[in-house]
């Protein structure tokens, strides 16, 4: 079979690439096509496979190097950590749960954020690395995205958000749900300051971690991204109907009218250059 390329320093997680065995850790399987990979190739394609195109997941770090001018991102709340207020433990107390994550990961919360430039033009940037604990939102995820829109509400700079999740945390019950409240409210006081947001949909955008992607001036998503309010497995345990196909895709979202475009991650970078651009260019 023929070897082409791969993602994530070996990590395994929903949706990620799965590396093969141990001892063939420069390769790795397409999630969707199946085809074997060499990891190093398909790291140059930006984590995309060359046989269908399909986007794999990438981590923070990845994202941030893909997106913003090399050299010139600085994070910011860095130092907030998860604590245990429900003390919740399902088979695995929590906080061994996130140290786990942390360790693995080098994360300290799957949000991530800070300021860069993106081709000369200062941006704000937010987002969530599905690799922890499938991106879920919990208080801290909540708190350091709310930060960084008060951030750019507060000196006037455009906003960036990307998200890659599963949904809510459930290790922190009604507290994870409460986050989407707060980062809506803070969304609104920014754009009626009259600050620019651009949301960025990656594989998979669930749930309300999704929802504040939906309330930026424009929404972009990558192609076959997962879209929608929960996954098809839960909609059919819910429910006990079958979603038909294509239903929670970004194609899908995009016929529909609730995203503006599909973008292929060579251009993204290329493409968010460009709406900013006509936000900052005075002529």
């Amino acid at each position: 079979m023929k070897a082409r390329s791969g993602s994530r320093s070996g990590r395994c997680f929903m949706g990620g690439p799965r590396i093969t065995t141990d001892a063939e850790r420069a390769a790795m399987t397409c999630t969707r096509c199946r085809a074997v990979l060499v990891t190093e190739e398909v790291r140059r394609n930006l984590h995309v496979c060359p046989e269908c195109e399909c986007h794999l997941p990438v981590s923070a770090a990845e994202r941030i190097a893909q997106l913003l001018d090399a050299g010139t991102f600085a994070e910011r709340h860095a130092e907030l950590r998860p604590t245990d207020p429900l003390r919740f433990d399902d088979g695995r107390p929590y906080l061994e749960r996130i140290k786990a994550e942390q360790e693995r990961t080098g994360l300290p919360e799957a949000a991530v954020v800070g300021e860069g430039l993106i081709q000369g033009i200062r941006v704000v940037l937010g987002l969530v690395d599905s690799g922890f604990l499938r991106g879920s939102m919990g208080s801290v995820v909540g708190e350091k995205l709310t930060r960084a829109i008060e951030e750019a509400t507060g000196r006037k700079l455009p906003l960036v958000l990307v998200t890659s999740s599963a949904g809510a945390r459930m290790h922190e019950g009604v507290l994870s749900l409460m986050q989407m409240a707060k980062i809506a409210a803070a969304l609104g006081r920014h754009h009626a300051a009259g600050g620019f947001c651009l949301g960025v949909l990656t594989d998979p955008s669930i749930g309300g971690v999704a929802g504040f992607a939906f309330l930026s001036d424009i929404v972009l998503a990558e192609p076959r991204a997962m879209v929608g309010f929960i996954g098809p497995r839960v909609h059919a345990q819910v429910t006990h109907l079958r979603l038909p196909e294509g239903v929670q895709t970004s194609e899908f979202a995009l016929q529909h009218g609730f995203i503006d475009r599909i973008v292929p991650r060579r251009e993204l970078r290329e493409r968010i250059a460009q709406l900013l651009g006509y936000l900052t260019d005075p002529s």
